[in-house]
């Protein structure tokens, strides 16, 4: 596990947030910032803000949110068994990420896209049910 440094006050939130994995380069963690994506202390943060150790923050990524509580500090990104000992998710979160995820891919289960090309008489149907007024 990742020892905090002492005499270090705190780290940048779009390093910290590169570090602990949440997003592929500082670019994208600092655009997410800066397009209202995190929230820290429950108020919109600028990107060169610091992170210490004890702050509860929002993350909201690709349809997803984190809520997460900073237990390690950390300005480089290391494995992901390092990075998820950054931060501890809170169990209401995990819950609903999980559901979440479940109700799209039971979304996506019900759909079979067709294995072939509609032939002239399915897209003849297919144009009579797109409008209706037509029957």
């Amino acid at each position: 596990m990742p020892q905090a440094n002492p005499s270090v006050a705190g780290v940048r939130l779009d390093l910290w947030l590169w570090a602990a994995r949440f997003f592929k380069t500082r670019a994208l963690a600092k655009h997410a910032i800066e397009t209202g994506k995190i929230a820290l202390a429950g108020q919109p943060a600028k990107p060169s803000r610091l992170v210490i150790v004890g702050d509860a923050m929002l993350i909201e990524r690709a349809g997803e949110r984190f809520e997460i509580e900073v237990l390690v500090l950390s300005s480089t990104r290391g494995s992901a068994s390092v990075a998820q000992a950054l931060y501890r998710e809170s169990e209401a979160s995990r819950v609903a990420r999980e559901q979440a995820r479940a109700q799209r891919a039971a979304e996506r289960a019900g759909y079979q896209p067709p294995a072939t090309r509609p032939d002239k008489r399915a897209r003849r149907l297919i144009r009579a049910l797109g409008d209706l007024d037509a029957l």
